[in-house]
């Protein structure tokens, strides 16, 4: 059998035991108990501050229906605070204190970890040993250096400072050498990763040096062209890849699942009301586009009232993949939540694995076919709540199914239209299944629906301007406009004050739910993985002359 990570036979079977997948949850120090997804974090509290060290310890407390950790990789919680010094009229990202795993003054239970990065923009809370199932963890405590944010000790303690904090799941992809490229005698369609202009062995990448391409038949790193517009690299060019460059050698984590409503709008309900109508998806100008509508449009949910800049967006559905979303919009969401885009050789690598030999033609759950659903297969046929399952062993949302069932049955919110089904649905088919992972079509390492239901944005190595990404997270800060301020990432402005605003340097891998052809799929496929909205003339949001619906899905480095 297969080797998988993170023991994926049993971790598959955990998640298909829970069926709500928002996990994007926060909790301020005056909410009550509330769910998102598998996870639950709540008792969000002040336990002390020490004003000779400009710090202040909270706790609270978590649940996670799943969790895992084996030999290969384990799963983990991204956890950061935000704070707002006005009664919560603007929200500034909180540092933490000390870094490195389980520093002074942070509490967590026997067989867990807090991994506090070096610029502290956060934690990750993760299993310290083996171990699966449910976890329920209560008094975990975490240290704010409120100095580092420029905060006093008298305001730190006033009345009107709110403390709220978010979790996200996470995967870690374990270091190691991996194939780009599957081999495929037609890789030359998909534009995948060839060793040469007449052969189609994959590239293998085996550390993070700097790559040069080559313009040779065999032996060396070969460069296809996309055919995008502007100045993407000719096929066979010369040009160097850095070692700056994410190449996907070095561990990594990686959201389990793509960026849903309910997080969206959970960050959008947190920006000032100058930066709102730059991130309002549900209208747009002539160079964003947008939903254009505060009903349900191809089974996007989200509503807010621009008339009204106070008022909070909503969504009906939040463990639906948000859509709609432009690379600008992820961008700054994956700054605020000190995140950041991966590349297109980090995707192949959570997709396949160590060392795994490709297979031509190739889906990210590791063979070359795949199952479609059928319309009305979404049961209950009911409005779905995030605990709606498919009455079949489908493996991804393909073809723009006018979905009958559910939402889309005659009556529902979405009566008759296409568009992304919950995050994780596939999972639920899995119980008599002897590949699991094909079952729920997930990647090597866990994450879901790395193909379908949205694109997934990545960095491409195909333009100067993708090249240029250092891999560097997000501050969890945004402009006044709210626009991220990463100038290493894709669609910078050229006056760095205005943020990212662009989306040339960016890709997409995996297909969408409305991809007919089904190589668009494929692991390597590389057919979108130039064509960014900008550099093709199209409205960076959605634009049918270009066909693509993307959503998001972020990373952060593990150092």
């Amino acid at each position: 059998m297969e080797a998988v990570g993170f023991g994926l036979m049993m971790a598959i079977n955990l998640i298909k035991q829970s069926l709500f997948f928002i996990f994007l949850f926060f909790v301020s120090m005056s909410a009550s108990v509330a769910w998102a997804n598998n996870l639950k974090l709540n008792g969000l509290d002040e336990v002390t501050i020490n004003t000779a060290s400009n710090t202040m310890t909270f706790s609270f407390n978590l649940t996670q229906d799943n969790s895992w950790r084996n030999a290969t990789n384990y799963d983990a919680i991204w956890v950061f605070m935000k704070y707002s010094t006005d009664g919560g009229a603007t929200w500034n990202h909180a540092t933490m204190a000390g870094s490195g795993i389980n520093p002074v003054g942070y509490v967590i239970p026997n067989g867990f970890q807090i991994v506090v990065p070096a610029d502290g923009k956060g934690f990750f809370l993760q299993r310290s040993g083996y171990g699966t199932g449910s976890i329920s963890l209560t008094n975990i405590q975490f240290v704010w250096n409120y100095a580092l944010d420029g905060v006093s000790s008298t305001v730190a303690q006033a009345a009107n400072t709110l403390h709220t904090i978010y979790g996200v799941e996470m995967v870690y992809i374990p270091q190691g050498a991996f194939y780009a490229g599957d081999g495929s005698q037609f890789g030359s369609l998909e534009y995948a990763f060839t060793q040469g202009s007449s052969v189609n062995t994959p590239w293998y990448i085996q550390s993070e040096s700097a790559i040069q391409t080559t313009n040779t038949p065999n032996g060396g790193y070969y460069y296809q062209n996309t055919g995008a517009k502007g100045d993407e690299f000719p096929s066979g060019a010369s040009f160097l890849i850095p070692a700056s460059f994410p190449k996907g050698f070095g561990a990594f984590y990686l959201m389990k699942y793509e960026l849903t409503e309910g997080q969206w709008v959970s960050f959008f309900n947190t920006l000032p009301i100058a930066a709102r109508p730059y991130r309002d998806i549900t209208s747009g100008n002539a160079k964003t586009g947008g939903k254009n509508s505060q009903g349900v449009v191809n089974r996007n949910t989200i509503s807010w009232n621009s008339s009204i800049p106070s008022s909070m967006a909503t969504t009906l559905r939040p463990s639906r993949p948000v859509s709609y979303v432009s690379w600008p919009d992820v961008a700054a969401w994956a700054e605020w939540a000190a995140l950041r885009p991966i590349t297109e050789f980090e995707y192949e690598k959570a997709a396949r694995g160590i060392d795994n030999p490709p297979t031509a033609g190739e889906f990210v759950w590791g063979t070359t076919s795949l199952t479609a659903p059928n319309p009305g297969d979404i049961v209950p046929n009911n409005d779905e709540n995030g605990t709606e399952t498919l009455g079949d062993t489908a493996n991804i949302n393909s073809n723009a199914l006018a979905w009958s069932s559910g939402d889309g049955r005659s009556g529902g919110i979405a009566a008759g239209q296409a568009g992304p089904l919950r995050i994780g649905i596939f999972a639920a088919s899995t119980s008599n299944s002897t590949n699991p992972r094909a079952s729920s079509g997930a990647g090597f390492y866990g994450n879901m629906e790395l193909s379908g239901n949205l694109a997934e944005p990545t960095v491409t190595v195909g333009r100067q301007e993708g090249l240029n990404f250092h891999g560097t997270n997000g501050t969890g800060n945004l402009t006044a406009q709210g626009f991220a301020t990463n100038g290493d990432w894709p669609g910078m402005d050229s006056n760095n004050a205005n943020g990212i605003n662009s989306t040339v340097g960016i890709g997409y891998r995996g297909g969408d739910f409305q991809s007919l052809n089904s190589t668009a799929f494929e692991t390597s496929a590389r057919t979108y993985a130039v064509k960014d909205p900008d550099s093709q003339g199209c409205l960076q949001r959605y634009d049918s002359n270009c066909g693509v619906f993307q959503g998001g899905r972020l990373g952060r480095g593990a150092s």
